[in-house]
């Protein structure tokens, strides 16, 4: 019996130390692991990147719009098809976009590092232009990252496009990569419009490559030096008038484009004043204008490299007595041989804009803008433009607003340019006044309202005159790209007028 119990005992106490083996191994419930902390170091919408110390925020929107009795890429009808005047010219364009942006900040002995990302996928309807043929055969011309290829047989598929609009690092004072210009107002190129091609200043939307330093003095006081890539955004034409044909001029190319390799970046200088009453901003820049050759070949020649210059002054004065947010937003702007810190980056550099004649077969006004003119031999004729902006905000309700904007911009050329212009034999047929001087106006207003917070609707309509100085008629060839036959055209101011409408939500 004494034995039994004594293998009963042993079982069971073997039972219990297995048991206690197989419960030693069961999982213990985790504690809950908060994968993504909320940042608040650098304000709302941020967020530790798990297992680091650095701090991300996306962000970006979504817009859908349609503009009316205007380009492709919200430019107004100054050129191209759309100026047209005829069957070619689009009664509508229409436009989806899709913007994100990522914005990343860690702590350091040295300070907070910022990485910036902001990239577009856009989609624009494009046009039809005429392609050369004798039966008047047209030809798709697709909206791409600003340019437009003719291709016939797509369907408009490349008229979608991605763009790096930004693209930086911050450390230190210093900002290097893809950003707005130093020398731009705080507002670019909206000082309360969505009118993309406002004239009278600055305005890199698209940002440019820049190395740059800020001092910041306190009391918002802050100094800044840049230079910047001056390739893609901020040189314009340099004109060899000895390439002028009339077709080229009626189309507002005063010659070759006849721009050489890069030599220096433009150089930017900045003092900024950022109080509770607004925003004062002082800007410089420098800009070397460099030619090719005067010929096809190095054995021609060349001119000789001039700098141009650019200032502009900013103002904005906000909580204006008209009402809470109210803000009133002016620049003005002076350049020579530095065209672009005045027709900024979206705006229109040439103009030929077709209307009614009682003295012709049509009328046309035409112009262009350069940073400096040449001819066979000759040295740089810069180009002095001056112009200013502006737009007075007023908030109706925390759900409506209504800005009234308008800029004006002049184009002045040297007495040697003048004579090398319309001296060419690209104005032999000209009965008249030849001036290539111009200026343009342009006047809107917008409405927005948001009824929810981040969706906001909008309506902007622009009214554009083209002031130029030429008189008289001039007869040219077939125009066939904008279906023009050879005809006598009168020379004369020339309007136009379009209207943006937009829907955006903001995340």
């Amino acid at each position: 019996m004494k034995v039994v119990k004594s293998l009963l005992l042993g079982t069971a106490a073997g039972l219990i130390a297995v048991g206690g083996a197989h419960a030693a191994d069961l999982p213990v419930k985790a504690k809950a692991v908060e994968y993504v902390k909320i940042c608040s170091l650098y304000g709302a919408g941020f967020y530790y990147i798990p297992g680091s110390d650095t701090c991300i925020k996306l962000g970006g929107y979504l817009r859908a719009e349609v503009a009316l009795n205007a380009g492709g890429n919200y430019s107004a009808q100054y050129n191209g098809v759309f100026a047209a005047n005829n069957r070619l010219t689009n009664y509508y364009s229409m436009r989806a976009r899709e913007d994100l942006n990522i914005d990343t900040r860690t702590a350091t002995e040295y300070g907070v590092v910022r990485t910036y990302f902001d990239a577009v996928f856009t989609w624009t309807t494009g046009s039809y232009v005429g392609t050369g043929s004798a039966t008047g055969a047209t030809g798709y011309s697709a909206t791409t990252a600003g340019s437009s290829t003719i291709n016939p047989t797509d369907g408009g598929i490349s008229g979608g496009s991605l763009g790096v609009y930004y693209a930086f690092i911050q450390f230190a004072g210093f900002t290097m990569g893809k950003s707005v210009s130093q020398f731009d107002a705080p507002w670019i190129n909206y000082p309360g419009n969505n009118f993309d091609q406002l004239v009278g200043g600055s305005g890199s939307t698209n940002g440019v490559a820049q190395f740059t330093y800020t001092a910041d003095f306190g009391q918002g006081v802050s100094a800044t030096i840049s230079a910047q890539d001056q390739t893609q955004f901020f040189t314009t034409n340099i004109w060899n008038t000895a390439g002028m044909s009339t077709t080229g001029v009626l189309g507002g190319a005063y010659g070759s484009n006849d721009i050489g390799g890069t030599r220096s970046p433009d150089i930017v200088g900045v003092v900024r004043v950022d109080q509770a009453w607004g925003l004062f901003q002082a800007s410089v820049a420098a800009h070397d204008n460099h030619v090719g050759y005067y010929g096809a070949t190095e054995v021609t020649g060349h001119p000789e490299d001039k700098w141009g210059w650019a200032v502009q002054l900013a103002l904005s004065i906000k909580n204006i007595p008209t009402g809470a947010g109210d803000v009133i937003n002016v620049s003005g702007v002076y350049t020579e041989g530095a065209s672009r810190y005045n027709f900024q980056s979206l705006a229109a550099t040439s103009y030929s804009m077709f209307g009614s004649s009682n003295a012709a077969y049509q009328s046309i006004g035409f112009a262009g803008v350069s940073d400096a003119v040449f001819g066979p031999g000759g040295n740089l004729e810069l180009t002095k433009t001056y112009g200013f902006r502006g737009a007075y905000t007023h908030n109706w309700s925390p759900y409506w607003n209504t800005a009234l904007y308008g800029a004006w911009a002049a184009v002045n050329h040297s007495g040697t340019a003048k004579g090398l212009i319309c001296g060419s034999a690209a104005f032999a047929t000209l009965t008249g006044t030849c001036n290539p001087d111009f200026n343009i106006g342009q006047v809107g207003v917008i409405t927005r309202w948001t009824p929810v917070k981040n969706l906001t609707f909008s309506a902007d309509f622009t009214y554009s005159h083209l002031d130029q100085k030429y008189s008289g008629v001039i007869t040219t060839g077939a125009l066939t790209s904008v279906a023009k036959p050879a005809a006598t055209y009168e020379l004369k101011d020339q309007d136009t007028y379009s209207l943006l409408l937009r829907a955006q939500r903001n995340w």
